[in-house]
């Protein structure tokens, strides 16, 4: 069993939640969301703290870090928020590992503090631009509304699984709601479930505007991967652009949606592995 580290450091006035496994080289492990939190990533991520340190946190507005509605929560509080927590750390870079809007995060805060960063994975991450993200969420609007989809949610309000077990009822609505990201729709029922603070993503997205990082992404040169699913709703084009612009090794696992570290786990582990660093 690995010992886990938890913590609730201070910075920028908002106490985060914060969680440490592993020993070695330190990886910060950035969450998706934006507004969820670092648990639905386990235990696939965990499986990446054998030779390194993996530090997880929840970011603002999320999980085990609320804020009260007047604290902002923008995309330059988030990547504030890593800069105070690098310089919290004593650590001269970071070595990123983002996940989905963490990904993009991860390019955020690179683009903000270029020589803070040693080495940038990216994970399923969201689009490095608007027009990209405008499909993602066609794509998976259509998705979550298949025949299959719908009929499953109709013979769930008739089971009457809601007034037996509502556990049991709670978890299967989760299923059907995050079942759009997988590949096969059935994999959705060994995610860890989780929840999403709408106001907090509202306002990430709404901060970012009409955004587009493609034109600033090739100033860095940092070694990065990129490793995506084929049959992600976030469309796969979005992953190469990013790759492109970052002269990123692609690693592009076939039959995988958006979540590699549950539909595709091995290969996920160990193109990761190989790219993070490790105590031998």
């Amino acid at each position: 069993m690995r010992k886990v580290d938890e913590r609730m450091p201070v910075i920028n006035g908002v106490a985060v939640h914060e969680r440490r496994v592993g020993e070695g080289p330190p990886v910060v492990i950035l969450h998706g969301g934006p507004g969820a939190h670092h648990d639905y990533l386990l235990p696939g991520f965990d499986a990446l703290a054998t030779g390194r340190e993996l530090i997880y946190y929840d970011q603002r507005g999320g999980g085990g870090s609320p804020v009260e509605r007047n604290v902002s929560v923008g995309w330059r509080d988030h990547v504030a928020d890593l800069e105070a927590l690098r310089v919290r750390w004593g650590f001269s870079t970071l070595t990123l590992a983002g996940y989905s809007w963490g990904g993009l995060l991860a390019m955020l805060y690179a683009l903000a503090h270029p020589r803070r960063v040693a080495r940038l994975a990216l994970v399923s991450p969201a689009p490095a631009w608007k027009a990209a993200r405008d499909e993602f969420e066609r794509r998976f609007s259509a998705r979550t509304m298949t025949p299959e989809l719908q009929a499953a949610r109709v013979a769930l309000r008739e089971s009457g699984l809601r007034e037996r077990d509502p556990a049991a009822h709670a978890q299967r609505l989760f299923e059907l709601a995050v079942a759009g990201y997988f590949h096969d729709p059935a994999q959705a029922r060994e995610l860890t479930p989780f929840r999403v603070t709408e106001r907090t993503r509202a306002e990430v997205w709404a901060s970012l505007g009409d955004y587009d990082l493609r034109p600033a992404l090739p100033s860095l040169h940092i070694p990065a991967l990129v490793l995506h699913g084929d049959d992600d709703p976030i469309p796969l084009e979005s992953a190469r652009e990013v790759a492109r612009c970052l002269s990123a090794e692609l690693v592009v696992l076939e039959q995988c949606g958006h979540v590699p570290y549950v539909e595709r786990f091995p290969a996920f582990r160990e193109a990761l592995d190989r790219f993070l660093p490790r105590t031998p």
